[in-house]
């Protein structure tokens, strides 16, 4: 599901000067295990999911802490490896993705972010991803502007 571009005050910045252009990318037969696993060496919060090479959704940190046993519960981490090694991606993930053009506007894509109240957005160009606009990337844009 596509943003629409927002223009404001003439300027447009567009999403790809502030995207991810290397973006890691799970299958959606893949555990959570996996995710967790590339999540903490890869540092990152949001993974595209695709099966059969096209985007299907969106996998976060959120959706893995939301499907995780809690290690308050008095879950070894074994045990709770076993049990993310069960749980398939396509059980936990955001579906239909909400994606972004790399011509859209950052402003565009904020306000996409803010009102489906997600973190990131996969960039894509037809339906290949090219890059993701996380909303920490948004954050040092709009930082590094100059006060008005």
């Amino acid at each position: 599901m596509a943003v629409s571009n927002v223009v404001d005050d003439g300027v447009v910045v567009a999403v790809r000067s502030v995207m991810k252009k290397k973006v890691v990318r799970i299958s959606a037969d893949d555990t959570l295990w996996i995710v967790k696993e590339i999540m903490d060496l890869a540092h990152v919060r949001h993974l595209p999911v695709v099966h059969k090479g096209e985007l299907v959704g969106v996998v976060s940190q959120r959706d893995l802490m939301r499907a995780s046993l809690s290690n308050v519960m008095g879950i070894s981490a074994e045990e709770q490896k076993i049990f993310l090694e069960g749980v398939k991606i396509a059980e936990v993930m955001s579906t239909p993705p909400r994606t972004i053009g790399p011509s859209e506007s950052v402003q565009a894509a904020a306000r996409a972010m803010a009102e489906y109240k997600i973190g990131c957005l996969p960039v894509v160009d037809g339906k290949e991803i090219v890059g993701i606009v996380t909303e920490t990337d948004l954050l040092h844009y709009f930082a590094s502007l100059p006060a008005p």
